[in-house]
């Protein structure tokens, strides 16, 4: 008895470990064959598909692609011919004009928000109703009604940034030190603007959030408002990443909000735990996040590449691939040196 109570202790603290990797090589398979699947239609020869880092576990051969697992299972590849270095093959990768090239690097970031719609659209589909950013109804005492906030404005903007989705309206109440923020209202047709709009807070993890006091109408689901708040809500969580990236480089966000695959880890392991939507939602968010970061116009990323691939279309002539590969290598030592940082606050906040 004493036995089968440790073996089941420890499978319910090993699955959703399992899980969460699970899940994270998915992202990163739905990445990879985004690289893959825009070669292969833009006539680019790969030599391997790779999931994972580091020693293969096990590989085959299709008719001229290697396709293997690895043993680290946070990353992959999709090695094209001529991608790193010069070639005479035709098919490589380098041969081929500015734009293939182009569509080749961007897919994988298309995958994943493609990817991310469908989990969007999976969570949304039992649902009968969706949130709106118009006010319903005002909580017993709230602040906000005194600071002119009325039953019935359709929230628009607020401190100067679009809001679209519910999504959108809980980000720009997140991190705000005095609970004070800007606002523009549409009411009775009319854009109205609203300062200095006052709303009580709270603590969460270092973080000051406005605790919203208000309700907001319910859409009602039909087929046209599923598929609208599912793109909607796609296109929020990109806008959401690059808002993110802007908040942590203006200081907004300190480093302590940021998770590397560790955390991401732990965090898809708790959402598994808790229930599918909930998994679904979160994984959408993050393969979301995987894709527009991968965009970001840093050395040894995607958006990397895409730089020096628009310098090639506007000047008509490519930068040296010894360059370019100079340029990637020292970006990635970095990148890695982060990724390292990150990964050892994500350890040693997995034991505080």
């Amino acid at each position: 008895m004493f036995i089968y109570l440790s073996v089941l202790t420890l499978w319910n603290k090993v699955w959703p470990i399992l899980v969460a990797i699970l899940v994270f090589l998915f992202m990163i398979l739905v990445h990879e064959f985004g690289h893959f699947l825009m070669a292969k239609l833009n006539g680019v020869r790969v030599n391997e598909f790779a999931i994972g880092f580091g020693p293969t576990l096990f590989k085959w051969r299709g008719k001229e692609t290697r396709y293997s697992l690895r043993a680290v299972p946070f990353g992959g590849f999709c090695a094209m011919e001529g991608e790193d270095t010069e070639s005479n093959d035709e098919r490589a990768f380098c041969n081929k004009k500015p734009w293939r090239r182009f569509l080749i690097i961007i897919g994988g970031a298309l995958f994943n928000v493609l990817f991310g719609f469908i989990l969007i659209m999976i969570v949304l589909m039992p649902e009968k109703y969706y949130a709106s950013t118009i006010v319903a109804k005002f909580d017993e005492a709230a602040e906000s009604s005194n600071y002119g906030l009325q039953v019935g404005d359709r929230i628009v903007k607020v401190d100067g940034r679009n809001i679209y989705t519910f999504m959108d309206l809980m980000y720009s109440f997140t991190n705000v030190p005095d609970g004070t923020v800007d606002m523009v209202v549409i009411r009775d047709g009319q854009k109205v603007k609203l300062g200095d709009v006052k709303f009580p807070t709270k603590e969460e993890q270092g973080l000051t959030l406005i605790n919203m006091d208000f309700k907001v109408q319910a859409v009602k689901r039909t087929p046209l408002s599923f598929l609208a708040q599912s793109a909607k809500a796609t296109v929020s969580y990109v806008r959401i990443v690059w808002f993110s990236v802007i908040d942590l480089i203006t200081g907004r966000y300190g480093l302590s909000a940021v998770s590397g695959p560790v955390g991401v880890t732990a965090a898809i392991g708790e959402a598994a735990k808790t229930n599918l939507p909930t998994l679904l939602n979160l994984t959408a968010i993050i393969t979301i996040n995987l894709g527009v970061c991968n965009l970001l116009p840093l050395p040894a990323l995607d958006g990397g590449r895409l730089i020096f691939i628009l310098i090639e279309m506007i000047f008509r002539k490519p930068v040296p691939k010894k360059y370019e590969s100079i340029v990637h290598a020292i970006g990635l030592m970095l990148l890695l040196g982060l990724i390292l940082i990150i990964t050892l606050k994500d350890i040693l906040g997995l034991f505080s």
